[in-house]
């Protein structure tokens, strides 16, 4: 997993509650247990004007030009600005895998679904959450006549803008915020152990050398 310190980046608004995990990776594309394929599917139903299946071109589709990704002031965007309860819904940690694939690195947001939360997380995605006071002078600062910019430093807890009046602190849990800042993901912090892992295994079989045999 890529470590996570500082990131400056454009942002996305995307102005609704209650999105669900559903909308951010729609059902029918969960067909691999792999972490790419599926970023061209990032809220599949609201960027494209017809209904999508996996496997299929999308740079043939035709697309909905109202939705913000698709906005030419977004483009690259790798902050996304959300309202309140995002990454509700289903457990799938497919909604974490297409929005790092896509480019996202960050999720700002007053609140998200906790298994979302902590799925993104593991993934290196961070999700900062703001009040709602905060969250809506960032999306007042997006419809500005500049794209909004951010930089997040999470050894700080900190996001500002180039607006001074833009400058917020935010809580992390200690735990994740060394596994993101050290690149640690689930698989990582076991190998971490490995010496320990294999000590144990060691003394197992020695103490139960049966177990060991061949059926």
């Amino acid at each position: 997993m890529e470590k996570f310190i500082r990131h400056r980046g454009l942002v996305a608004p995307q102005d609704r509650a209650n999105v669900d995990t559903d909308a951010i990776i729609p059902k029918q594309f969960l067909t691999s247990i792999h972490r790419t394929g599926f970023g061209q599917n990032l809220f599949d139903e609201w960027r494209y004007l017809d209904r999508g299946t996996p496997g299929q071109d999308c740079s043939k589709r035709p697309l909905n030009q109202q939705f913000t990704l698709n906005l030419p002031r977004h483009a690259g965007a790798s902050i996304l600005l959300a309202r309140r309860n995002f990454g509700c819904g289903s457990s799938r940690e497919h909604a974490a895998w297409a929005l790092c694939e896509y480019g996202f690195r960050i999720i700002i947001a007053p609140d998200f679904g906790d298994i979302f939360y902590q799925n993104s997380l593991k993934n290196g995605l961070l999700c900062v959450a703001l009040s709602e006071t905060e969250i809506d002078q960032l999306f007042t600062a997006t419809a500005g006549v500049e794209p909004l910019m951010l930089d997040v430093d999470l050894p700080a807890q900190t996001v500002h803008g180039d607006d001074p009046a833009l400058r917020f602190r935010f809580d992390i849990d200690p735990f994740r915020k060394h596994c993101l800042c050290n690149g640690l993901d689930d698989v990582a912090l076991t190998l971490a152990k490995a010496d320990r892992i294999r000590e144990f295994e060691r003394g197992h079989w020695s103490r139960f050398p049966w177990l060991a045999e061949p059926l």
